[in-house]
């Protein structure tokens, strides 16, 4: 009698572990519990900690609030200016109500996917390619709130999502890197011509003050001389003063072939006088034949004029001769 009550007493303890063991649920701090029972929902979501179920009566599902990263396969499309492209982005949500996830959508995670793709698909179709490279934070939100709206009753709350790549056919590339070779090359064309524009006025307002001032405009000529013959060459340089053209201006024919003659005989007088110790002969004539050759054309040029001038004035006094009447 006493073997059998200890037997029953073992029973019960070993019945009473079994039991207690079955019941125990163990909802983790990321997790959230739903117990259903008997089929049908519980009220409540158990909380993390240590709870308990009937068994054989109840069962715990216990759903993941983590933000879950689901990467979005890459979608072909066509944008609104006819541009076939490749684009791929990456999602991240996270479920807000347990239990609407578990009741209203069989798997809220291949939904949230499958809404996604048919999203990005859509927003290329609606985007122009500048968009998709440049304007890609307004697409994100559009992006966002495309999945969001009827994640919503899903009891899944989008958090963002991402662009990642736009993939873009090779002859399409090649045609966006001519453009912008052109662009670039086009801004530089624009930078150089507003560079000449500038310097041009500067060089403008410089000659009208070095033009109201001669001493200047000498000094500038002696500067350019100088500049010269610091690079040791033999060219000789010679300065003509811009009185003397002025002269030369307002000067009779014969007082402009006595200055061409001075001018001639200096330009004669300079080479021997500024040649170097050792030159050659042949340099020598060479420079004396060119000052002679330019000093004939200048006389020649002078003379020229001037017997122009001088048949212009003889036919001038022979037709007003020819036009007054004989007296008496």
């Amino acid at each position: 009698m006493a073997e059998e009550l200890v037997i029953a007493v073992v029973a019960v303890i070993c019945a009473c572990a079994v039991y207690a063991m079955a019941a125990a649920r163990v909802v983790k701090q990321y997790e959230r519990g739903v117990v259903f029972r008997l089929g049908r929902l519980r009220d409540g979501v158990r909380g993390p900690g240590f709870t308990t179920v009937i068994p054989f009566v109840d069962k715990l599902h216990k759903v993941n609030m983590q933000i879950v990263t689901m990467p979005v396969p890459a979608q072909d499309g066509i944008t609104r200016d006819n541009v076939t492209v490749r684009v791929d982005a990456v999602i991240y949500f996270k479920v807000v109500d347990a239990a609407d996830a578990l009741i209203r959508v069989e798997d809220y995670r291949f939904a949230v996917s499958q809404m996604a793709q048919t999203s990005l698909r859509s927003i290329i179709g609606k985007s122009d390619l500048d968009d998709l490279l440049s304007n890609r934070e307004k697409l994100n939100q559009g992006l966002e709130l495309m999945i969001d709206s009827p994640s919503i009753g899903w009891g899944v709350q989008i958090d963002r999502v991402e662009i990642k790549d736009v993939s873009l056919p090779e002859t399409m590339k090649r045609s966006m890197a001519r453009q912008a070779e052109a662009d670039r090359e086009r801004r530089a064309r624009v930078i150089n011509a507003d560079a000449e524009l500038q310097a041009s006025k500067k060089l403008s307002e410089a000659a009208r003050q070095m033009s109201g001032q001669p001493a200047a405009l000498q000094l500038r000529l002696l500067q350019t001389v100088v500049a010269v013959a610091a690079e040791k060459n033999s060219t000789l340089v010679l300065p003509f003063p811009v009185e003397l053209l002025r002269f030369l201006e307002r000067a009779t024919p014969a007082e402009a072939v006595q200055a061409v003659q001075a001018v001639s005989g200096a330009v004669q007088a300079a080479p021997a006088a500024a040649e170097p110790a050792g030159a050659s002969p042949v340099a020598t004539e060479a420079v004396a034949s060119e000052a002679e050759s330019a000093d004939v054309l200048n006389s020649a040029d002078v003379l020229n004029s001037a017997d122009s001038a001088d048949s212009t004035d003889s036919a001038d006094d022979r037709s007003a001769r020819e036009t007054v009447p004989h007296r008496g």
